[in-house]
């Protein structure tokens, strides 16, 4: 199979995963459609790659913002073969914080804005009667451990949501994958926002890559890459990808 001149719309994709997937996947000719809240980072980023890519400033949490970037991909390319719903936060805490605003953002963004994604763009693959969903899960979509509550429910959440796209669009010719990345340098670190979990974590990301106790964001976008090169008739329901130390 081929990927070349696939259309892909990535949310998230001003850093990290989303960037880092959108450069491989534009190297193997796909057209990337690219989302985010930092235009001067996308605008960078849409340079780079060149004329295969597009990009627009985009919120998830704004069902209008994610419906008008899937306009532009189809007004610009015609079609949108592949969605990889990226963006997300990571706040982290015990519940006896009580850090509701926290809480409620990591609603907004890792099960809102997942769900704007499928919402919005299912009219256009059903219409096609083809098209792949991909979602960032995470490892803590399958496992819980202290001061992650909510975010582990937020990811165990969207472990439900995919599979139940998958039951109800299979007909459709429509696929969901989720892809759950293990620890990753990037910037999602930076909205952990709690000094005692960030102190915990900080030898794992100080440590050199080859310890294998993090993973880069190219480690997932190989995985985003190997769900889209299938063949219509190939589902690749679930990826988890660990560091090869990682404990949990």
């Amino acid at each position: 199979m081929s990927i070349e001149n696939k259309v892909v719309v990535i949310t998230g994709a001003s850093s990290g995963i989303g960037e880092a997937t959108a450069k491989l996947l534009a190297s193997k000719g796909a057209k990337v459609v690219l989302g985010a809240r930092r235009e001067e980072r996308l605008a960078q980023l849409t340079d780079s790659i060149g004329e295969n890519a597009v990009y627009q400033v985009t919120d998830v949490t704004n069902r209008q913002e994610v419906a008008s970037l899937f306009k532009l991909a189809v007004d610009k390319f015609g079609r949108i073969d592949a969605l990889y719903n990226n963006a997300g936060i990571m706040p982290q805490g015990n519940l006896s914080d009580r850090d509701y605003d926290r809480w409620q953002a990591e609603i907004n963004v890792n099960i809102m804005g997942v769900l704007n994604g499928i919402g919005e763009v299912l009219p256009i693959m059903q219409k096609q009667q083809d098209g792949l969903i991909i979602t960032t899960d995470s490892v803590a979509g399958h496992v819980v451990y202290p001061a992650s509550a909510v975010y582990n429910g937020t990811k165990y959440a969207v472990r439900a949501i995919m599979e139940g796209l998958r039951q109800e669009e299979k007909n459709n010719g429509i696929r969901s994958t989720i892809v759950s990345p293990g620890a990753v340098r990037t910037e999602l670190s930076k909205t952990i926002g709690n000094a005692n979990v960030e102190a915990a974590l900080q030898p794992m990301f100080d440590a050199p890559q080859e310890e294998g106790l993090t993973l880069a964001p190219a480690d997932i976008a190989n995985a985003v890459l190997f769900a889209i090169d299938q063949p219509k008739h190939v589902a690749v329901s679930e990826v988890i990808v660990r560091p090869a130390r990682q404990e949990v």
